[in-house]
C-alpha cells in the first residue's frame, strides 16, 4: 500500500508487517458492505444488482451516502483502472433508473429517505489494491463525483482504507463559485461579517487537501472526504454553526464555543458543534476542524 508503513512494536522491536491484496475479491467486498456506513459514511442498499436483460451486469454494491446521494460501489481486487470504466457504465445506467433506485431506498430505509435523495450528486467510489497517476488524472477530467480509495491488507485482521482522489462534477464547482457569498433563496439574508467568516471558513476547509469536496443540502453545506467532517448549517444568520466528526470525549468543551449534539437533533452529521462569531474563533476551531478532517 503506496506510502503506509506498519510496524509490530509489541517485542520491543520494530518488525514490519507487509501490505497484501485480498485473498479473493468477494471478501473484500463482504468486509466493506458490512460495514460501509463507518468505512464510506454510505448506508449499504444492495449487493451484485442487476442492471437488467439490456445492460446485463451487476452492480458489486449500492448505497446511499449521508447527504443522500446515490452510491455505486465497485471493487477490484488488484491494479486495474477498468474499475473507472465499469463505474461509470453503472453510474450511467443508476442515473437512467431513478425510479428504480428510489424504489429500492424506500424498501430498505423507508420514505423519508427515498424522498431525499440527491440527484445532483451521485457518486462513484472504486475501491482497489492500487491506482496510477493516469488514473487519477483521468477521474479530474469526468464531469462525475467519483472517489478513489485504496486498500491493503496487514496481517490477518486489519484493513487500511486510504483515500486517493475525491472529485466533484465541474458543473458543481462553477455554481459553487458563482454563489459563493451569495444568500441563497429562501434564506435570510446575513450580515456581511458572517459572510466573511463563511467564506473564510470555506477556504480552510478546501484547503485542507485536494481530497475535500462540497456537497450542498436545503438546511446545510457538507465538506467531506470519503465521509462529512463538517457541516455548515444554512439556518444561522447571526453566526456560522458547523457541526463535527469527532467525539466529544476528545474535546474541552466551552459553553458558547462548542458542545456536544450526540444527543440533540440538528442538520448534517457530526456530534460536536462550533459555533463561530468572529475569526478569532475560526483561529480557534482550526484544531477542531483539522481533527475532524483527518478522522473522516
Amino acid at each position: 500500500m503506496s506510502g503506509l508503513r506498519l510496524f509490530d512494536v509489541a517485542g520491543g522491536s520494530a518488525v514490519e508487517i507487509a501490505a497484501r491484496p485480498a485473498e479473493v475479491e468477494r471478501h473484500l467486498q463482504d468486509v466493506v458492505e458490512a460495514n460501509m456506513e463507518a468505512m464510506l459514511g454510505v448506508r449499504f442498499l444492495a449487493s451484485e444488482y442487476s442492471t437488467g436483460p439490456v445492460h446485463r451486469g451487476r452492480i458489486d454494491s449500492l448505497g446511499l451516502d449521508e447527504n443522500g446521494s446515490p452510491v455505486v460501489v465497485e471493487y477490484k481486487r488488484g491494479r486495474d483502472s477498468g474499475v473507472i470504466t465499469q463505474g461509470l457504465f453503472y453510474l450511467s445506467w443508476l442515473v437512467d433508473h431513478k425510479a428504480e433506485f428510489q424504489h429500492l431506498v424506500r424498501d430498505r430505509l423507508g420514505d423519508a429517505a427515498a424522498a431525499q435523495v440527491l440527484w445532483s450528486a451521485p457518486r462513484l467510489i472504486c475501491v482497489a489494491e492500487d491506482f496510477t497517476r493516469y488514473d487519477v488524472h483521468a477521474v479530474r477530467e469526468i464531469r462525475r463525483s467519483i472517489d478513489l480509495v485504496r486498500y491493503g491488507y496487514f496481517g490477518n485482521d486489519l484493513l487500511a482504507l486510504e483515500p486517493v482522489a475525491s472529485v466533484v462534477p465541474d458543473r458543481a464547482v462553477r455554481r459553487d463559485r458563482r454563489q459563493r457569498g451569495a444568500t441563497p433563496a429562501g434564506r435570510p439574508p446575513e450580515s456581511a461579517g458572517v459572510s466573511d467568516l463563511r467564506a473564510a471558513l470555506e477556504e480552510l476547509l478546501l484547503g485542507f487537501g485536494d481530497d475535500v469536496s462540497r456537497i450542498d443540502r436545503k438546511q446545510y453545506r457538507a465538506y467531506r472526504r470519503l465521509r462529512n467532517f463538517a457541516c455548515v448549517s444554512h439556518a444561522h444568520q447571526q453566526e456560522v454553526v458547523v457541526t463535527l466528526r469527532i467525539s466529544p470525549m476528545d474535546v474541552d468543551l466551552v459553553p458558547g464555543f462548542t458542545r456536544d449534539v450526540s444527543q440533540v437533533g440538528h442538520h448534517g452529521t457530526g456530534d460536536v458543534e462550533v459555533r463561530l462569531r468572529t475569526e478569532r474563533d475560526l483561529r480557534r476551531a482550526e484544531p477542531l476542524l483539522r481533527m475532524s478532517y483527518d478522522a473522516a
